[in-house]
Parts: structure tokens; sequence; C-alpha cells
């Protein structure tokens, strides 16, 4: 069943404390997407209360009756989110849409979550079938949120199957809005790999966001249809949806995947969009990885004609490109080939409190890259305390900490300004060594 090979992406590393290694500390966060940022729903004025008026505290730290009246006083607001979702106004609908979402990434509730799931269900049902645009966007997000807080539970299994069909019927539709299909497709990859229970939802899935990219890619003796750029996010979402389902694939048909995509998936390579460039990258990455898991001496037949393509994109200084996205393809496609070429994923670290997560492959990768999207501000809260992400990413149970140990792990602000401005002045000292003309450069 799919939910118990959930563990099968982050299959090396887990919890270990800070200053316990010697490693980097590079962020993990993976870079957001050109078109993610313009596909994101707006938020709209509402008749219902904004979440940001609740303060929020991410850590276990601070008084506890403080952050109990805080929880009881968001979960009052929550209760009218949920009854404005069946307001007659649109503007209302999304209003209360857009604050639920930025609760449900920001806090858990559980309990609140669990008495109203049907509710929830149902309201959002509403909303993707009769709503347009921004409202279908809001709410598929809302649920895929839903999917990460309720967990592969009978609740969340319940969710999952009640909103499937609609998720998988508004992608498919080509005149629906893109920024509705897009989320569609990341709500529908989260809740899969979280809460499906069959392996036919898993495959049903895998099938529908398949032909949402593959249009992209040419059939053999066929040119490569052009993408509008209107579709570029669409179809990045897609596959990068599809790319986090690989990852708890049965390895049986693992071999199809291969046999179907492989040949394909590089002709994404030569797109316009530097998200969807990157996207195929990290994805052709992670099907070796996981045709290196089946067969550990895996050669690709035309290894040489993509070797050549990443190395292009790799060192590509086209001046036309933005800087950040020249920098961003460049580092992303560095790793790409260096793991084609010698087998090894760069280790990257994610830093949360006391903690650290060490994302050491691209099926580990993908799978918090696509929680990072979901979450956003929210994912280092979600690490220290969801447990559905800390059984994923193998952090163990979740750690108590009274207040005075959190204060004493911290340092003032002054000191921060303090060790800021040696670090400020050292490297600036190292910076004139290396710039000085006289300078010996050998």
């Amino acid at each position: 069943m799919p939910r118990a090979r959930r563990g099968h992406a982050p299959r090396k590393g887990g919890q270990r404390r800070r200053g316990g290694g010697a490693r980097g500390s590079a962020q993990a966060d993976s870079g957001s997407s050109e078109d993610e940022a313009a596909s994101e729903a707006r938020s709209t004025t509402s008749e219902c209360p904004s979440v940001l008026s609740a303060p929020a505290e991410d850590g276990p730290g601070g008084d506890g009756m403080e952050e109990q009246a805080q929880q009881e006083d968001l979960e009052e607001k929550m209760k009218e989110y949920v009854d404005c979702l069946t307001d007659k106004s649109a503007k209302t609908r999304q209003g209360a849409l857009e604050s639920l979402r930025g609760a449900l990434a920001s806090h858990l509730h559980p309990d609140f979550l669990q008495e109203r799931c049907l509710t929830l269900a149902d309201a959002l049902e509403k909303c993707l079938k009769r709503g347009k645009g921004e409202e279908q966007a809001l709410a598929a997000a809302v649920g895929g949120l839903l999917c990460v807080q309720l967990g592969p539970g009978p609740k969340g299994e319940m969710l999952f199957r009640s909103l499937q069909p609609s998720l998988l019927s508004l992608l498919s539709d080509n005149t629906a809005s893109p920024s509705a299909r897009l989320h569609c497709a990341s709500s529908l990859g989260l809740g899969c790999y979280v809460a499906a229970a069959d392996i036919q939802d898993l495959f049903s899935c895998l099938n529908c966001l398949e032909s949402i990219f593959s249009w992209a890619c040419a059939m053999r003796g066929c040119p490569a249809p052009v993408a509008p750029a209107g579709q570029h996010g669409l179809l990045c979402a897609a596959l990068q949806a599809w790319a986090l389902l690989l990852t708890i694939l049965p390895s049986t048909h693992i071999s199809h995947v291969l046999d179907r995509q492989l040949p394909r998936l590089p002709q994404l390579l030569s797109s316009d969009s530097v998200s969807l460039r990157i996207a195929a990258g990290e994805t052709i990455a992670l099907l070796f990885e996981l045709a290196r898991d089946l067969e550990e001496d895996f050669m690709y037949e035309d290894m040489e004609a993509l070797g050549s393509a990443l190395r292009m994109l790799a060192t590509d200084s086209n001046k036309y490109r933005a800087k950040a996205d020249r920098r961003r393809q460049r580092s992303t496609f560095r790793a790409v080939l260096h793991f084609l070429e010698g087998g090894e994923c760069e280790e990257e670290t994610v830093r949360f409190g006391l903690e650290a997560l060490y994302v050491d492959s691209w099926a580990r990768r993908r799978v918090y890259a696509a929680f990072k999207a979901a979450l956003g501000s929210g994912m280092h809260h979600h690490l220290q305390n969801n447990e559905l992400l800390r059984d994923i990413f193998g952090l163990g149970p979740v750690l108590v900490l009274d207040a005075t140990a959190l204060k004493a792990c911290k340092i003032s602000r002054f000191e921060k300004h303090l060790y800021n401005a040696a670090a400020f002045k050292a490297r600036t000292k190292a910076r004139s060594r290396v710039r000085d003309k006289r300078a010996d450069v050998l």
C-alpha cells in the first residue's frame, strides 16, 4: 500500500543534534519556481477576520497558559472561517480559504480538524466544483494542507477520497484556470503521498499527472510542441507532483516508468522556463537514483547526449537570463551532473530549533521541497511538532523542552551583534587582501 511505503523517500539520514558533526549547514530550502509566485492565490479582503491578527509562536517556548489561550483564540477564528466557506459571496469564501490556508500552514490543529473533517471535505468539494479560478486554487491548496494536518489515518484517507475526483477532474479540464490546475496538481501529489490507502489511487494520480506534462515532450519522429508561457507553471507543478509520487511507487513498476519517460524528459531541458528546466533536471536525477536502487550498474544508452545537455546548463552564462535564474540553474545542474557521473548526491542541511535534518538523496530532496512549497514559513514549526513529518524524515518523537532549557540555548541580541560585527570585520580583511593588486597571486 502507498502509505506503508511512505518511508521509502527518506532512506538515509535523520535527526542529529546541532554541533554534532562537521558537515556544512547550507539550507536545503528549495528555490521557489518563477511561476509559483504568480500562481499563488492573492489574499482577498473578507468579512471574516484575518489569521494574521493572531499572535504566532513557532517554538515551544513561552508561557504555557499564554500559548493555550492563543490556540483557543485561533480556533475560535477558524470556526468562523469554516462557517464562511458556505457563504453566498465568492469574496467571503475566498477570504475564508485564504485565512484557513495561513492557519493550517503555521500551526497544528489536530483535534479541531478531526471534529470538522466531514464539514470541511464537503465545503472544499463544493468550492472546487462550483467556484471559479482563485477560489478553486485556494480550495485545492487548503485540501493539501488538511491532508498534511490529518495524516494517513482514517480521517485523512476519507478527506483525500472525497476530494480526489474533483481534483482529477479540474486538473484534466483544459478550460479551467491555469492557477487552479497548478494547485490541483500540487495538492493531488501531496494528498496522495500522505493519505492514499489504495494502490489504484496512486496509479490514477500518477497517470493524470503524467498526462499533463507528457504532451510537451516529442513523440518519436515528431518535433516537440512549444508550451505556452502560461502553461509553464502547470507543467512544472505536475512534473514535481509526479516525481513526488515516484518515491512511493513499488519498485516492480519503476522499470516501466524508466522505459517510458527517461528518453522523453531530457526534451524539457530546452524549455524557455528556468523552473521547468530545473524540475526536469531534478526528476531525471531522481529517475537515475531509483534505477540504481534496482540495478547498481544501471546504464543509460543515450548518456553522452544527456551529459552534454546537462553540462551546457551547468555552465550557462547567457546575459539575457536573470542573474538569480542563472545562479539557481547552474547550481542545480552541477549537482545533477555530479550525481549522474559520480553517483553521489550533495548533502544539504536544514536546521530548525535544536535539531538538524540532512537531505542526502534526490528522493528525500523532492519530498522536502514538496512539503516546503505547501507549508512555506511554517515548515520549521511542522518539522518540530508534526508527527507525520517527523516520521517521514526519521526525526523521532517530538522533543519536549522546558522554557529554561530553551532560554539557555539562545544568545542575546547584543551577543549576536558582536558576533556579526566580528565576522564582518574578518571577512572584509580577507577580501581586501585578495583584492590588493600588490598581493602575490599564484
